[in-house]
């Protein structure tokens, strides 16, 4: 079994009394978490709860107005915070170039925070029943303040089915937006695993700009995803925000600031549809294989010189995340395969060879075999090859790198 999660996104209905009441309690949490954090780093990031529970339970409960479920729900959240950090360390090594010009990897930790992760903006994180639970037949939710529990009215639109079925409901984030007040709930819920002896169909995925997404399935049909509207819209935002920079106002400043998040929050809803779509396409039991793109830098020579940062700049591991938990829904699955040489092997004699690929005409041609393939077709056929040695037992598939005939 594999366990899936999600967030549903209640909107709250607090009077003025209320809402002061959670402003004041977001402001406490905030407060006396950047406390505990403080504490970690000063004792060599010690995160066991325990320990961080006996030194510094008794104390904070004589001297803030949190409640014992609260000053608990702050060990959990800071200490979450400490292990994502850590976790993202060891995924972005540091690297530099030695004396003798060759890059150098050296792993990261903790130790390299230079001061303590500081929680900047007020927040809450609310445990099941112990800070929030749902009362009056579903009609309103009860939560935790400073002083006694209020209950407040709130709507589920969009979220209704997640109160029915095997969801789980988890801890909570209030939060404040725009004026508005929200509940953010984690919920969680198991489903059968992905199974490689169930004959699945492999989808080979190759990520671009030009194309957002080319697939090859195992079937040999390829879907293309076009991405040249996405190219132009990026364009105008890069524009607006030149503009906007060059001003320098504290205006321009704030209209920045709003710019990015609409950008963010329509990148977002790119990658929803496009990860949505795929696993609507291929349905369940299905290999879905990607490169594994850290630390891979794209070759943006066939671009204008205006669109070269949106290579750079394109949430490719956003949609990744979105495509994995959709397809584990499914009964699916995302396998991530070394992506060297994808780009330039001859799908049909198997030969190597970089200047194979013409960017200019975006097309690849064989000078052994006289094959010739879309070159963003040509990387989603390796990588769906990958995904087959990946089902036959080869742990890490990769492209040898083959210069002759084979």
């Amino acid at each position: 079994m594999v366990k899936l999660g999600r967030t549903i996104k209640l909107r709250l209905y607090p009077d003025t009394n209320q809402a002061e009441q959670f402003l004041a309690m977001r402001q406490e949490y905030q407060r006396v978490a950047n406390i505990v954090s403080q504490w970690i780093f000063d004792h060599e990031f010690q995160l066991s709860w325990l320990k961080i529970n006996h030194q510094l339970y008794k104390k904070l409960r004589q001297e803030s107005s949190l409640n014992s479920q609260m000053v608990q729900s702050v060990f959990r959240t800071v200490v979450a915070r400490y292990k994502t950090v850590q976790e993202l360390m060891k995924q972005h090594p540091y690297r530099y170039k030695n004396e003798e010009k060759k890059w150098v990897q050296v792993p990261r930790n903790l130790d390299w925070l230079v001061k303590p992760i500081q929680f900047r903006r007020p927040q809450a994180d609310l445990v099941r029943q112990s800070n929030y639970s749902f009362v009056d037949k579903m009609r309103q939710i009860s939560i935790t303040t400073l002083g006694k529990r209020t209950k407040l009215a709130f709507t589920d639109k969009g979220f209704e089915k997640y109160f029915t079925g095997d969801w789980k409901l988890g801890t909570a984030k209030l939060v404040h937006n725009r004026g508005k007040w929200f509940l953010h709930i984690g919920i969680t819920k198991e489903v059968s695993d992905f199974d490689a002896k169930d004959n699945p169909t492999v989808v080979g995925i190759d990520r671009g700009l030009r194309f957002l997404v080319t697939a090859f399935d195992s079937k040999g049909k390829t879907l293309f995803f076009d991405g040249q509207k996405i190219l132009l819209r990026r364009k105008g935002f890069l524009e607006i925000r030149r503009q906007l920079q060059s001003k320098g106002t504290k205006s321009a400043k704030k209209k920045l600031k709003r710019l990015a998040q609409r950008e963010n929050r329509w990148m977002t809803d790119v990658n929803h549809w496009l990860a949505k779509t795929l696993v609507a396409v291929y349905g369940s039991h299905t290999l879905f294989v990607l490169e594994d793109l850290t630390n891979v830098t794209f070759n943006t020579d066939d671009l204008p010189k205006s669109l070269r940062n949106s290579h750079r700049s394109w949430a490719f591991f956003q949609l990744e995340s979105f495509l994995t938990y959709k397809a584990q829904a499914i009964q699916s699955a995302v396998v991530k395969v070394n992506p060297a040489f994808t780009s330039q092997r001859c799908p049909k004699c198997g030969l190597v060879e970089k200047t194979n690929r013409h960017h200019e005409t975006h097309e690849y041609w064989c000078t052994q075999c006289q094959y010739r393939c879309n070159d963003d077709r040509l990387g989603a056929m390796n990588i769906e090859m990958l995904g087959q040695d990946w089902l036959n037992g080869v742990k890490h598939p990769k492209i040898k790198k083959l210069t002759t005939a084979g």
